[in-house]
């Protein structure tokens, strides 16, 4: 569905509540995905999302409330009852539960908790200990694990009994008597396999896995890389612990590509939707970045006053530099952009630092070339600035151009490699930078030549 048919929706399903036709809204919700059913009813007020929601079946209610925003789940929450809360959260997937009592408020915790077994309060307060961008704060405990010694047969059996509260039955993890983790096999191989045979046989030895510990980062680029619908997470002793699916990376990526965009924006990053935010919050992300492109880029007015007694001899030079300064902004975020882009998805490393350098000064020789040469022209045929003054400004946008691109390859490389995320060193930060450093090789040229020339 689009913006315009959740729209029409919503107008629907207030008519029906309004006019008391609770059967055919109950009939309609029944034919709506649960997906677009959450982003139905987020955007309706309190009242009719809460009759809309108590009127969805209540296995259904849970899959629905997992799909929600967190301020939205919070509404639902402070409506309901405390019974309705708890068939709600017995019903939900146990990384969902989890996710729940990371983001909502001491009270709702409390009342999550309250009802848990002991040996559910025990997992829970495991998993709450995992750092947050660990593996192990985004894993499920609900896969099917096999033993070794298992037959065939057994195995589809036990498949059968528990596979309605696993996350996925597609691939099961074989391990010991320890829970250290030995291989897995796919359901498709235990499917066509002879009855008789042990699962130690048919199950494959050479696992992907990650560590608890290991950045979610991390992960993202090993299901990238290998393409599996989930990954066995284990300990530091290999036992297993759980799984990380498919569908719980994307929002990984999903978050890490959303921060990556804000810092190459000069943005503090926010996982609330825009329109969630108040205009206070989203200037409040703002500011601190603002205020500090603001206060370094005084650095290039001190630079422009340093050269004052070249630009009171030769004024005709500041009509060209803004268009010096941000041919080598906008080339050194081109660069910076590519090269940032290219270690998110490990197509470049820090070993490939010297390659990346020499490539990018080669790209820097034929821009600046042509932008170069067209410049001159331009100044030649539209400007009367003279020949030597279309030279200098000709030959600064070429090694503005290179210097930039060199400039936006090398600062992510470094960030990397100081351990500090790339994406800081994108547009906002780079250009910065880069013009102090063209402006100070424009006035030192103009310094050095045109004395020479006489003029």
């Amino acid at each position: 569905m689009d913006y315009k048919e959740y729209q029409e929706y919503r107008e629907y399903f207030v008519k029906l509540i309004d006019t008391k036709q609770l059967k055919e809204l109950k009939d309609a919700l029944e034919e709506i995905n649960v997906v677009d059913l959450a982003e139905i009813i987020e955007d309706m007020d309190d009242k009719h999302m809460l009759i809309v929601f108590r009127l969805i079946p209540k296995l259904v209610g849970a899959e629905v409330f997992s799909y929600m925003e967190t301020f939205n789940q919070l509404r639902i929450i402070n409506s309901i009852t405390d019974t309705e809360l708890h068939i709600i959260i017995d019903e939900l997937d146990f990384d969902d539960r989890i996710d729940i009592i990371e983001e909502m408020p001491a009270n709702v915790v409390t009342k999550v908790l309250a009802k848990s077994t002991p040996e559910e309060r025990k997992m829970i307060n495991e998993f709450l200990r995992y750092p947050e961008d660990s593996a192990g704060s985004i894993m499920t405990i609900e896969y099917v694990h096999l033993k070794p010694d298992m037959t065939v047969k057994a195995a589809m059996e036990y498949i059968k009994k528990t596979g309605m509260d696993k996350e996925t039955i597609y691939t099961c993890y074989v391990e010991n008597e320890y829970k250290m983790l030995l291989g897995f096999v796919s359901l498709r191989t235990i499917v066509i396999s002879d009855e008789n045979l042990l699962i130690k046989d048919i199950m494959e030895e050479d696992v992907i896995f990650v560590t608890t510990t290991d950045d979610r980062e991390l992960v993202a680029d090993q299901f990238i890389k290998y393409g599996y619908i989930a990954l066995p997470v284990v300990d530091s002793e290999h036992r297993l612990c759980g799984i990380i699916t498919f569908d719980d990376i994307m929002d990984v990526v999903e978050e890490e590509a959303t921060e990556d965009f804000h810092k190459m924006a000069a943005v503090n990053p926010s996982y609330d939707e825009y329109l969630d935010q108040t205009p206070w919050q989203l200037a409040k992300n703002r500011i601190p970045w603002l205020l500090i492109l603001m206060i370094s880029a005084t650095l290039t007015s001190g630079i422009i006053d340093n050269f004052s007694y070249i630009i009171s001899q030769y004024i005709i030079l500041t009509m060209f530099i803004p268009m010096i300064t941000d041919t080598g902004g906008n080339t050194g975020s081109q660069s910076s952009t590519i090269v940032i882009r290219a270690m998110a998805t490990g197509e470049i490393t820090l070993a490939d630092a010297l390659k990346v350098m020499l490539k990018e000064m080669e790209v820097g020789l034929i821009a600046g070339a042509v932008l170069a040469t067209v410049n001159f022209l331009r100044m030649i045929l539209f400007t009367d600035a003279g020949l030597v003054v279309s030279g200098l400004v000709s030959f600064t946008v070429l090694i503005t151009v290179i210097l930039s691109k060199l400039l936006g390859a090398t600062l992510p490389m470094l960030a990397k490699r100081a351990h500090i995320d790339p994406a800081i060193m994108a547009s906002a930060l780079i250009t910065t930078i880069i013009d102090s450093l063209v402006l100070i090789i424009y006035f030192l040229l103009a310094g050095w030549l045109l004395p020479l020339t006489g003029i």
